[in-house]
């Protein structure tokens, strides 16, 4: 796994849209806000190992930037923001805006040497949350709004916190529907793109698993670190692509949070 804490400009500027907040579970670590009508803004650091299903893939370690926020209407996630809508009883619903590093560059892996870049994605959804008492549950939809990969994403997650003192821990799964142009563009093998090493392939629908667990820690008022481990289990349409040896991959985050 190859290090990448000093970057350059450009890396930097990608480097701020995919941590203005990180996939949902990282600021969940840091407390919940779901339904805050107050404001509140916060500023951080968060590591994270940057892993990819594709042969041989140049995997990163990265130190990065993190910023929150959120009010009564929007809540800034990472890599997304949620425009609240309101609350029904134990529903709540937003629009969402995203962005998604799924996409690679040829040069990212000796095997995809000769593959055309694939390029990572703005989304537009909605989402509703489900507050059950007994655990928290969540459908969300999103699409391609970059119209890189025209795809669609549906994912479906489940979660519950634990607290003890200053301690929280919290258990979460989830499975991700990816549609078919979504598979082909990001797992595909056009035939000009196809050798002796590499068959032609064309994606086809399915749907990954997600399960991890979240821990925090409160340092101080105000102040948290957090820690995330998690295992991504690919669907068939991703772990047939001749681009993919791995059919799980594990993820790790670790962070601190100040909330002003």
């Amino acid at each position: 796994m190859k290090a990448c804490f000093a970057s350059p400009a450009a890396r930097f500027t990608l480097a701020g849209l995919t941590l203005l907040l990180l996939q949902t579970s990282c600021l969940a670590h840091a407390g919940d806000m779901e339904g805050s009508d107050e404001s509140s803004w916060g500023l951080g650091l968060i590591g994270m190992a940057k892993n990819k299903p594709y042969r041989d893939f140049d995997n990163k370690a990265e130190l990065l930037p993190m910023v929150t926020y959120e009010n009564r209407w929007v809540r800034v996630f990472g890599p997304g923001v949620d425009f609240k809508l309101g609350k029904t009883g134990q529903f709540s619903y937003a629009l969402t805006a995203s962005y998604a590093d799924d996409g690679y560059d040829s040069s990212d892996s000796s095997f995809l040497s000769g593959m055309s870049d694939r390029k990572s994605s703005a989304w537009l959804g909605a989402k509703v949350n489900w507050d059950a008492g007994l655990a928290k549950l969540s459908a969300s939809w999103s699409g391609d709004a970059s119209s890189n990969s025209q795809g669609q994403k549906l994912r479906l997650g489940i979660e519950r916190r634990f607290s003890a003192g200053d301690w929280s821990w919290k258990p979460y799964a989830a499975a991700t529907w990816l549609d078919k142009k979504y598979v082909d563009y990001y797992y595909g093998v056009t035939a000009a793109e196809a050798t002796a090493r590499r068959h032609a392939y064309q994606g086809s629908a399915t749907v990954n698993g997600e399960l991890g667990i979240g821990l925090d820690y409160r340092l101080a008022p105000g102040q948290t670190v957090f820690f995330d481990v998690n295992a991504t289990v690919y669907g068939s349409g991703i772990k047939d692509s001749p681009l993919v040896d791995q059919s799980v991959t594990p993820g790790i985050r670790a962070g601190y949070l100040y909330r002003f």
